[in-house]
């Protein structure tokens, strides 16, 4: 039997060999359509790895010996890269888990709050102790660290939805009511407890639009923003953008006297609403101040020297996310002209022009450039066809102009080394 990841005496840990077999036509078309939209957000095919282990455990339930093997392949990853990280981090589970994930918090405010008497209370009702399932497969029970909800002390999370101010009593009921398929409603957040599986599938990404139906931020959160707000209190004026001062305004009104911002109620909003920052961004969308140039980076034992190079997306449709804004404001090119029309002239000046929403570039201007790394690409490097362009140049002469090294010339260098 192959081992995939933490062992124990009685084998609780041990992933069987049953993990292994192959998953089915219709499953794994499945898992490959949906992680090729979780690798476009990423620059960097293996820095999806994390979302893409919930993703595999949203199928099995946890992580098998065959989602490592995926996420491996799509990753271009070695297997023991993938289960380090698996074993890692303790959402990840290695062995069969329950269709509800009971955590009671025993750190330290919990703990002095009744928490250590929770867990005493439920690990006897249960018969099970941390990290262990009860026969019928429903409830998986965990001590857990902090959640960030000291101020409803103690809690638990099932399934990682909150569930406030616990007793041993309220928490016995609420395993029981899992057990039973009685449906139980999170204090805050969702209105009903979906499985393990399904928090999975959020986790890697796929938004379920369920997080603001209940309360968000409740009383006892709001309490010391309340008191601030009353009392005339503020934090100390700093020389901030008028953008983040104007947007903590903001939140402080919606807050504290629960009007609506930017048409949404005090507790609505959520990550799903905002914008996402370009990398020479500020929030509020005004450009960041003195941002330094990219350096190029140096070549590690799993990059091919670009850096930044993606596979070469199967079907029609490339992968390409939204092009990255440079964020070096340093030498331009001063050749080659404005961008042709339709395209608009890069901050790296004349000759170069930003990438079009699905990365082409204008006709017959075939250099590509990634700001991340700063280097260029012509078709004669091997890695042009996996090198998303965030910003196209009209010659060598100008790439160069900008700032940019070309990518075979880099190669040269590490091998001469």
């Amino acid at each position: 039997m192959e081992h995939y990841g933490l062992q124990t005496a009685s084998g609780h840990l041990t992933v069987s060999a049953e993990s292994k077999e192959a998953y089915a036509a219709d499953v794994l078309a499945g898992l490959h359509a949906d992680a090729e939209l979780v690798v476009a957000k990423y620059p960097q095919k293996r820095s999806a790895l994390l979302p893409l282990l919930h993703l595999v455990q949203s199928v099995d339930g946890y992580v098998t010996g065959r989602g490592i093997d995926f996420c491996a392949e799509v990753l271009e990853l070695s297997r023991a890269e993938v289960s380090g990280v698996a074993t890692f981090y303790t959402q990840y589970k290695r062995h069969p888990n329950g269709e509800y994930t009971v955590g009671v918090c025993t750190n330290t405010l919990c703990a002095i709050m009744g928490g250590d008497e929770i867990w005493d209370s439920v690990s006897e009702h249960l018969g099970i102790g941390h990290d262990e399932t009860t026969d019928d497969g429903k409830v998986t029970l965990e001590r857990i660290e902090c959640n960030a909800a000291c101020d409803y002390a103690p809690v638990v999370m099932a399934n990682w939805e909150f569930f406030d101010n616990q007793t041993p009593e309220s928490t016995n009921q609420l395993v029981d009511d899992l057990r039973a398929g009685t449906p139980v409603k999170p204090t805050r957040g969702p209105n009903s407890l979906c499985s393990f599986k399904q928090m999975s599938r959020v986790l890697a990404g796929f938004n379920d639009g369920l997080a603001d139906e209940g309360v968000g931020a409740g009383p006892a959160s709001l309490r010391g923003l309340e008191v601030a707000h009353e009392n005339g209190w503020a934090a100390a004026k700093g020389t901030d953008s008028d953008s983040t001062k104007d947007a903590a305004d903001d939140s402080t009104k919606a807050s504290a006297e629960g009007e609506k911002v930017d048409g949404k109620a005090a507790g609505k909003h959520s990550s799903v609403n905002a914008p996402t920052n370009e990398p020479d961004e500020k929030p509020g969308g005004k450009p960041a101040k003195d941002s330094p140039a990219p350096q190029a980076e140096e070549a590690t034992l799993f990059d091919d020297g670009s850096s930044t190079a993606e596979a070469e997306p199967k079907g029609d449709a490339p992968l390409t996310g939204t092009p990255a804004s440079p964020a070096s404001q340093g030498a331009t090119a001063q050749t080659g002209g404005a961008a042709p029309a339709g395209f608009k002239t890069s901050s790296f000046g004349d000759g170069t022009a930003d990438a079009a929403a699905d990365g082409s570039g204008p006709a017959g201007w075939d250099i590509k450039g990634n700001a991340n790394s700063m280097l260029f690409h012509t078709p004669k490097s091997p890695w042009y066809g996996r090198t998303r362009a965030e910003v196209w140049f009209r010659d060598e002469e100008a790439a160069t102009a900008a700032g940019f090294t070309n990518a075979l010339d880099r190669k040269k260098k590490g091998e001469d080394a």
